[in-house]
């Protein structure tokens, strides 16, 4: 009784609260990751976040105390399910809150949540990720930026790449070693520091997509407050590993969160047609009918795990599966609307295109990067034979 009136209450909020412009597909470029340097295309999409952070629906199962919802598993579950009945999109996303915010919350002290979390959960913060270095890509713990003791603070050198988002950041999480004489997983230290400082330096890398997500940074005498350590120095590893399990989660779509997007049905009927009742190309067809059962097979899988974790909060080394089948499954869907669209998902600009359609161009040439990011495919494979099925070196 009490689960119906907290659906009842959420749904008659949503319906007063959320945009119309909201209930669409999101572009690219609309995409609410808050922050001070953030410029919003849609007044509606601040408009929203907005909203959401004063309910605590940005971070619906955070503590009150750290600007969440406090919400039960179960509530949460109706809350994804309520926005997902009007296609409503996230109010918020980014690194804060699907990977230092949990990372915090996990490892941080009480003075580290309170100071971080609520700037998090209202937006007010975008974060970054120091992790990849030009040397050290898949073999991570090799990585080089140094971290030296300088009373309260760390000095710190080094480059970074593949930093997410570094052009808009406000903080970075970041992965410096500060004990070279340990081996190469003992010495690492993980630290916050602003980005708006003297020795940080971003240079934006432009996809094929046209996009440019991705950043170079380099650190020349950088700052840092020792109090910003998370964990323990020269136990940065630790904390590290947990992150990139709540990444690889957040990528392969595990946590059970995000909009709707337009199927491959929908878009496949649009531009092949309908030969009674059915997809008037059979091999497409049965594409389309094997990928929607994969994907409902994989929601389920997803909100079981969802409902599974909650007493453990964290996620596990089955992070690995959902980021290597998510996002194969993602760049799966891309190439079967470009089965069904065919030209007209190649357009890059210029008359005979749609707005939709060059969205899904670039939409396409961004799955490209699904099965690196985050840990490569590759990778995950390795993860998973070795700590979920247990196979031998």
């Amino acid at each position: 009784m009490l689960l119906e009136k907290f659906r009842e209450e959420t749904r008659s909020w949503l319906e007063e609260n959320c945009p119309e412009s909201i209930r669409t597909p999101m572009p690219a470029n609309e995409m609410p990751g808050g922050g001070t340097r953030i410029k919003y295309r849609n007044p509606e999409t601040k408009i929203w976040m907005d909203r959401c952070a004063a309910r605590g629906f940005t971070a619906p199962i955070w503590p009150t105390e750290y600007g969440g919802a406090g919400l039960s598993a179960e509530e949460n579950q109706v809350l994804r399910q309520e926005m997902s009945r009007i296609n409503a999109r996230p109010a918020l996303v980014g690194m804060g809150l699907s990977m230092i915010g949990p990372a915090l919350l996990e490892y941080g002290t009480d003075e580290q949540k309170a100071e971080h979390l609520p700037s998090i959960a209202d937006g007010s913060i975008w974060w970054c990720q120091g992790y990849s270095e030009p040397n050290s890509g898949s073999d991570l713990a090799s990585l080089q930026s140094r971290a030296v003791v300088d009373g309260d603070e760390y000095v710190i050198n080094g480059q970074k790449v593949w930093t997410s988002g570094a052009d808009n950041a406000d903080w970075i999480f970041c992965l410096v070693r500060t004990d070279t004489s340990a081996p190469k997983h003992n010495g690492i230290t993980f630290v916050l520091f602003t980005m708006d400082q003297p020795g940080v330096t971003v240079k934006p890398i432009k996809l094929i997509s046209g996009l440019s997500p991705f950043c170079e940074t380099f650190f020349e005498d950088a700052r840092a407050s020792r109090k910003n350590v998370i964990g323990q120095v020269n136990d940065g590893w630790t904390v590290a590993k947990r992150l990139l399990q709540y990444e690889r989660t957040m990528i392969g779509g595990g946590s059970g969160g995000g909009q709707k997007s337009l199927s491959v049905a929908q878009v496949a009927k649009q531009y092949i047609g309908i030969n009674a009742g059915r997809l008037a190309d059979p091999s497409l067809r049965n594409d389309v009918i094997s990928h929607a059962m994969d994907d409902r097979a994989f929601g389920l899988t997803v909100n079981r795990n969802v409902e599974e974790s909650q007493s453990t909060k964290a996620p596990s080394y089955v992070s690995s599966m959902f980021k290597l089948y998510g996002t194969e499954q993602n760049k799966k869907r891309y190439e079967l609307m470009l089965t069904a669209m065919g030209s007209q998902m190649l357009g890059w600009e210029g008359e005979g295109f749609e707005v939709d359609e060059l969205t899904q161009t670039r939409a396409w040439l961004r799955t490209k990067a699904n099965s690196i990011e985050g840990g490569t495919s590759e990778v995950q494979l390795n993860i998973i034979a070795k700590r979920v099925l247990g196979l031998p070196d």
